[in-house]
């Protein structure tokens, strides 16, 4: 899915436009939006849109491989026409006034190469927009924003506007993170190796790679720190497997209740602490290693240096960083006015992995190893849409259809960026050089993998 995308006005053959209830006017919804489309795409759609009063416009319907764009009311011009843009669209579809039919992947993926590169809310856009609601009947006062959407306030990453940035994501329901999950409870890139296929055992895979690049096995007692700990599977993990004496810190309540329950009922509580804590307010100093995974999303490219400079505080000479993160080429700060900004991820940014290595390197870090695991996201967000789907009726109960539909357009927009690259997921390997530069790192990546 683009952001901030800008139409471009291309000229390009006229959609076909499909007629069967022509109203009083004389004019269906197709034939009103047509104009608008064929504006946007340059030439026709290209998935079939199908609206409210029968007409439709573009392919020939439901297939293999293809895909539907249902536009359910004329709620969906109005809301365009008061947030013009992405964030109209993504009201519409958070309400169910735009819905998507068929192969919810492949639909996004034409519709992405067909975008034009930006979308701004001209006043072009605007106007053109204006006329078709007009045309429709559907100028009226602005209809209130689904409440799912965020509106941050407050200084931009302060602490307590990141804890309600975080709970705004992540308290939603517990239950609800198990069904799209699975057992695993683990919110972030799996690892498929060799003979591994199951999601479970993939999270597992994951896990164990972050304890051997810290240096854990045969090292029982190790101190770790887990930042952005979620539902402590990691920390579990550790702590069973290794021995590690683990510190889980979350800004999520919802999660670290039940953290909390998941390490009693397990029998760790010897091992692992979780707290419901910021990192930048952990003092109990030093760690021998740090996991970071799924966290360095939400901290922001203008706090990156005194992010590295908290994870050096924190940590022992010969103490190693794993920072595992998701990145774009350049960095991209996720807009106040997107899907993603509004709905999954207010106040979120992707950093580019070069920077986030240099910013590691000023903090005083050794990086050891760089990996990325590009791939494995798509098939991880691939299994978390399978699961959605086969429990959605479940989910809907926990978090409401309008909740579900943002985590399905979301994870399947997120598996396409993953797939054609616009997206990567990176684990980059520091540690803190001894007095004499030693690193007590292994010779090679043999006992990693």
């Amino acid at each position: 899915m683009r952001s901030d995308l800008e139409p471009g006005g291309r000229a390009g053959r006229r959609a076909r436009v499909t007629s069967p209830h022509v109203g009083s006017a004389g004019e269906t919804a197709a034939g009103a939006l047509e104009p608008l489309l064929t504006h946007f795409f340059g030439e026709e759609p290209p998935v079939r849109f199908e609206f409210w009063d029968g007409s439709s416009l573009g392919g020939p319907g439901p297939g293999p491989g293809s895909g539907t764009v249902l536009v359910r009311s004329p709620d969906a011009v109005r809301r365009l026409l008061w947030a013009p843009g992405e964030l109209g669209l993504a009201r519409s579809f958070v309400t169910g006034d735009i819905a998507l039919a068929g192969d919810v992947f492949e639909t996004l993926r034409r519709l992405h190469a067909a975008a034009p590169a930006r979308i701004r809310a001209g006043a072009r856009l605007t106007l053109q927009t204006l006329q078709v609601a007009r045309r429709l009947g559907a100028i009226g006062p602005p209809l209130p924003p689904p409440p799912e959407e965020a509106a941050p306030k407050g200084r931009r990453h302060s602490r307590s506007r990141d804890a309600r940035s975080v709970q705004h994501h992540y308290d939603v329901s517990n239950d609800f993170y198990a069904l799209v999950l699975g057992p695993s409870m683990t919110y972030s890139c799996a690892r498929f190796s060799p003979g591994v296929e199951t999601l479970e055992d993939a999270q597992a895979s994951k896990h164990e790679l972050v304890c051997r690049k810290l240096g854990l096995p045969g090292r029982p007692g190790m101190r770790v720190l887990d930042v952005g700990c979620g539902w402590g599977t990691f920390a579990l993990h550790a702590a069973r497997n290794h021995g590690a004496r683990v510190v889980g810190v979350t800004l999520s309540p919802a999660q670290a209740v039940l953290a909390r329950d998941r390490v009693a009922a397990a029998g760790l509580g010897d091992l692992v602490e979780i707290r419901l804590q910021d990192y930048r307010d952990v003092q109990d100093v030093p760690f021998d290693a740090i996991a970071s995974v799924g966290m360095f999303e939400h901290v922001g490219s203008a706090n990156g240096a005194a992010y590295f400079a908290a994870m050096r505080r924190l940590l022992r000479p010969g103490g190693r960083l794993l920072n595992h993160a998701i990145s774009s080429v350049g960095g991209s700060r996720i807009g106040g006015r997107s899907f993603i900004g509004r709905y999954v991820f207010p106040d979120g940014e992707l950093i580019d992995v070069g920077r986030a290595i240099a910013l590691m390197q000023d903090a005083g870090f050794e990086v050891r190893d760089l990996e990325s695991l590009r791939e494995h996201y798509s098939k991880t967000l691939h299994a978390w849409v399978r699961n959605l789907d086969q429990h959605w009726e479940a989910a809907v109960g926990e978090v409401g259809e309008r909740r579900a539909r943002v985590w399905q357009l979301y994870m399947a927009a997120s598996a396409n960026g993953f797939d054609d690259g616009g997206l990567s997921v990176h684990q980059v390997l520091g540690v803190v050089p001894g007095a004499r530069a030693d690193s007590g790192m292994p010779a090679t990546r043999a006992g990693w993998h």
